[in-house]
């Protein structure tokens, strides 16, 4: 998975690796060639008291040492540049990824995890780019050149290349083969303790209102712990790599210096030679050694780039249609022919041949008890999930197989659970309407009956909005994301239990707006209270997932049990006949 990865996202910068490849050729070969010099300066200036070739020789290494320096920095400045655009590439793609995905997708891998993917993922995957490009790219051709030059000096003395690099190669083939499944391990501990620490911040009041803060102060050290445990268990194993390749770096030095020192007392070999070689060594065995840095890299990279393809390879549940078909000449008139949803594996369907056709102008309610899929309906509208049965009609288009754009103009939709983002409350209300102006927000918080409050706020529209909405109270979170879609301006407007969070008065005065202000759009309002929906032209009467009855208030008062039940369980006889 992380060749793929790589493979798939770096071809884009084809022209500027091979410069990093280049330059990184040209350094290697420079550092190869100062020993050499080196020798030569030491047998043929030193040794025969040439000053003049020192001179010489000396000015040339400090030329190849320009270059190198150089070249280093050209590369480790190209290879840092693309590892960057590595990393942000592949962000790019796992939120676009994401964005597309229906609740399904979201639920099955979880909020924490995927952002543990989109960011500590993907840096284990940048930083094994960025050491790669500054570091193992010079280490093969340093460890290939280091062994053809050491051969160059003394073939007898390169035999003992052949023991200290598979010794070396071994030691380390056996750490790191222990330290992968470490590292899978630690980042599912990661999402773990990613989790934990969300669903506390998150439900901080409730904690406190139930005293439950020692308890989630040893859930959290739990989780810690355990992350702790593994992250220890591999430091053990990294700890272990350094001190056995100098480990072998020292003993190979030690026997090149003792059998050395015999070639020379022969006359076989001179002191130049010599040191070049014990130079070529320490090259050779300081590439194995940054080989493995990078080895300690992979075994993490690997899981992570796993973890980033596993949601790169899921494909979304909603599909795009392949020639997605403009908004229809009535795009306000929603139509629900027979549907039904089904949950994957699921035995029974949550919803059961619904049909309805609800008209610009008009106001259809839907009612019923917890569990009656209220919810699920008005997530089939904007198509955050499709029907497995039967078609839903915006405008005279199935919505699968309109525009997905044309589709989110045509509906507004102000879910149960209102959120909204930091920032302002303009970029809030804007945030379907970039080109609104300031008086389109003012007209739109008056009808939803939240300008005297913006109004007291310090700074009016440009007030600071907390990431959630969390410093303004439920109700005038609830009135700004009503205000949000009327800044959109939508055909149709799906109100999900949209006015709970409102007091009586308020949401009296704001449906009342809504007929006022609000009258050539499709108005769905799915609702608990009965006041709020009594004077919907069509309400619909859930249970169980299918429809058993349908009407206006008066009617469903003398012809359907189930909603007599729901409104005397809220309003009196004569209440409910006002």
């Amino acid at each position: 998975m992380l060749i793929r990865l790589l493979r798939e996202y770096l071809r884009p910068y084809k022209k500027p690796l091979s410069l990093v490849l280049l330059l990184q050729l040209a350094q290697t070969l420079a550092t190869l060639y100062l020993p050499t010099l080196n020798a030569d300066i030491i047998d043929k200036g030193v040794i025969l008291h040439d000053t003049h070739y020192i001179l010489k020789t000396g000015g040339f290494m400090l030329a190849i040492t320009l270059v190198q320096i150089v070249c280093a920095v050209c590369a480790v400045y190209f290879g840092a540049k693309v590892a960057m655009a590595l990393g942000r590439d592949v962000r790019h793609g796992l939120f676009s990824r994401v964005q597309r995905f229906s609740d399904r997708e979201v639920n099955h891998f979880g909020t924490p995890t995927l952002v543990t993917r989109t960011t500590n993922d993907v840096q284990q995957v940048q930083m094994l780019a960025i050491m790669t490009f500054t570091l193992l790219l010079s280490a093969p051709i340093m460890c290939i050149g280091g062994i053809i030059l050491a051969l160059n000096q003394d073939v007898k003395l390169s035999s003992l290349l052949v023991v200290a690099v598979p010794l070396l190669a071994i030691i380390l083939t056996l750490i790191i083969s222990r330290m992968r499944p470490l590292f899978k391990v630690m980042q599912e501990r990661l999402d773990n303790i990613n989790r934990v620490l969300r669903e506390q911040i998150t439900g901080v009041r409730v904690i406190r209102a139930f005293v439950r803060d020692p308890q989630e102060r040893d859930r959290f050290e739990g989780a810690s712990s355990d992350l702790f445990g593994v992250q220890l268990g591999a430091g053990k194993l990294m700890a272990f790599m350094f001190p056995s390749v100098m480990l072998v770096l020292n003993l190979s030095t030690t026997a090149v210096v003792w059998f050395g020192g015999h070639l020379i007392a022969d006359g076989s070999m001179q002191i130049g030679s010599l040191t070049a070689f014990i130079t070529y060594l320490a090259q050779i065995l300081t590439s194995v050694m940054m080989a493995t840095f990078m080895f300690m890299l992979v075994p993490r990279a690997e899981v992570s780039a796993d973890r980033i393809m596993e949601v790169l390879d899921t494909e979304p549940a909603l599909h795009p249609a392949a020639t997605p078909l403009p908004a229809g000449s009535e795009p306000g008139r929603l139509e629900l022919r027979h549907v039904e949803f089904r949950y994957p594996g699921a035995e029974a369907p949550v919803l059961h041949d619904i049909s309805l056709v609800a008209l610009p102008g008009k106001t259809t309610a839907i009612i019923g008890g917890t569990g009656s899929g209220k919810t699920t309906l008005v997530n089939l509208i904007p198509r955050l999930i499709d029907v497995t049965g039967g078609s839903l009609l915006v405008g005279g288009i199935d919505v699968r197989e309109l525009d997905p754009a044309a589709l989110s103009d045509a509906i507004g939709l102000i879910p149960q659970k209102p959120y909204l983002f930091s920032g302002t409350v303009a970029t809030n209300l804007r945030y379907g309407n970039q080109r609104a102006s300031d008086e389109d927000l003012w007209q739109a918080l008056e009808i939803a009956q939240a300008r005297d409050f913006v109004e007291r706020m310090p700074d009016g529209l440009e007030s600071r909005i907390a990431q959630g909405g969390t410093n303004v109270s439920g109700g005038q979170r609830q009135r700004l994301a009503i205000a949000r879609a009327l800044v959109h301006k939508p055909q149709i407007y799906v109100f999900d239990d949209s006015f709970s969070a409102l007091d009586y008065a308020t949401d009296a005065r704001l449906r009342a707006a809504l007929a006022t202000e609000v009258t050539g759009a499709t108005m769905i309002i799915v609702a608990q209270r009965v006041s709020t929906i009594r004077h919907a032209d069509q309400i619909l009467v859930l249970d169980g997932g299918r429809v058993v009855s349908a009407g206006t208030h008066d009617e469903l008062m003398l012809t359907s049990e189930c909603y007599r039940e729901i409104v005397l369980s809220q309003l009196t006889e004569q209440e409910a006949a006002a």
